[in-house]
């Protein structure tokens, strides 16, 4: 994806429209339909919220590279270790961790930490991640 400077308000209304073939090709409930979803709707606040400024300054962060380069703080081998080393006090919100191999992320709710999946670039092609709703017209 090319960097794109002079990006306007109505291509951020594109990329809204953009995602609704996306979202309406997956079943209810899925997490590819709840992820574009979440996606549209991140741009809905954008726009509604009249954001565009700070989003465009945010969005060349990840340009052209496009993903965010993110440190793993710690890497563990179970879930156990991991949760002993959140329990400890050590967890920042938003450090990102490797658990089993899978990429995780403390969030802090109402002063506790927590882990919440989100996946690696590189986990991102895996089959686990690859679209795997079920198509009717077959």
């Amino acid at each position: 994806m090319a960097d794109t400077p002079d990006f306007k308000m109505e291509d951020l209304e594109e990329m809204i429209d953009f995602l609704n073939p996306y979202i309406e090709n997956h079943a209810e409930g899925s997490k590819e339909r709840t992820g574009f979803t979440f996606a549209q709707i991140a741009l809905l606040y954008i726009r509604d919220k009249v954001k565009k400024e700070d989003f465009e300054e945010y969005r060349k962060k990840f340009l052209p590279g496009y993903w965010p380069k993110f440190d793993i703080v710690q890497e563990f081998a179970t879930r156990e270790e991991a949760d002993q080393w959140r329990a400890s006090g050590k967890a920042k919100d938003r450090d990102r961790v490797k658990i089993a191999g899978k990429g995780h992320m403390v969030v802090e709710v109402n002063g506790k930490p927590f882990f919440i999946v989100v996946p690696l670039p590189e986990e991102l092609n895996s089959p686990e991640w690859q679209d795997d709703s079920e198509d009717d017209s077959e």
